[in-house]
């Protein structure tokens, strides 16, 4: 019988098969405490240019860096969303609240007139441009303080014809936008100072601090937020925030103080809780 051809036999020194790479890469990532390994190798395989640099992403992932900013990027409600390294990564429950925002247009006839919408503590912008995208029309501005975020959000917001500034909530916003605001999207840091330490090392570590703290009792931003909205929002506008299922009561107070009307809106499926505050009609 004469010895394999090199065709029919893989060398020592061949690359290894597809389903050989991603079978190490989950074997890797199991290892490293990733609970969906199988679905983060087949990303990984699929986003890198080369072997090279699949490798450095594994590497970085096993590290713990999220895996979001080793990509690159999140899915958020449906879209492809550029997510930086230090850069806050929308959650998936976060979804709910641009759902609501997107009923709230739609009850308010805006979905179709280009509705202002402001989305402050942006973040990567993610909360805007989905939002912006589902209404398909839309005046949309949004802010943050970190400069990481802002750089961020203004390659997602500019993909809608947003604009994002930099600086403290309402602060660097143009003052034309006051009593202008359809809908006001503000996903504030709502996790109490003691408990930030608590949070998983992906976000105590790689994610800005400012994007996670919110306070002795994790309302502090809120308060801020809600205290300044009737300034901005017109007549019918809507404050939409999200917070945990236990702040509810005490977010509910302050949005019913500053002069708008509360409501709470909860997913089970998402473990969400958003309250939200209506402008009253003049």
């Amino acid at each position: 019988m004469s010895a394999p051809s090199p065709s029919s036999s893989p060398s020592p020194s061949s690359s290894p098969s597809p389903s050989a790479t991603e079978s190490v890469i989950v074997t890797r990532l199991r290892a490293a405490g990733c609970v969906f390994a199988e679905d983060e190798a087949r990303l990984l395989i699929s986003t890198a240019a080369t072997p090279d640099d699949l490798a450095a992403m594994v590497d970085r992932r096993v590290g713990g860096l999220p895996l979001e900013h080793v990509l690159g990027w999140a899915e958020f409600c449906g879209q492809r969303i550029a997510v930086d390294p230090g850069v806050f990564v929308p959650r998936r429950r976060t979804e709910f609240l641009v759902r609501q925002a997107a009923l709230a247009a739609t009850a308010t006839a805006l979905a179709g007139s280009g509705a202002v919408v402001v989305d402050l503590c942006c973040g990567s912008g993610a909360l805007g441009a989905a939002l912006a995208g589902i209404l398909g029309r839309a005046e949309l501005y949004a802010a943050d303080i970190d400069p990481a975020a802002v750089r961020c959000a203004r390659r997602n917001v500019a993909a809608v014809g947003g604009r994002v500034y930099e600086g403290d909530l309402y602060g660097p916003l143009p003052a034309t936008l006051r009593g202008r605001v359809d809908i006001l999207l503000a996903n504030v840091p709502y996790v109490p100072t003691e408990e930030v330490g608590l949070l998983p090392q992906e976000a105590r570590i790689h994610e800005a601090r400012v994007a996670l703290d919110g306070g002795a009792d994790g309302l502090d931003v809120l308060r801020r937020v809600t205290a300044e909205a009737p300034r901005w929002l017109a007549p019918g506008g809507v404050l939409l925030v999200e917070t945990s299922e236990h702040q509810a009561a005490r977010a509910v107070e302050t949005v019913a103080g500053s002069g708008l009307i509360p409501r709470v809106a909860r997913s089970e499926e998402l473990c969400a809780t958003v309250v939200v505050g209506t402008m009253p009609a003049r």
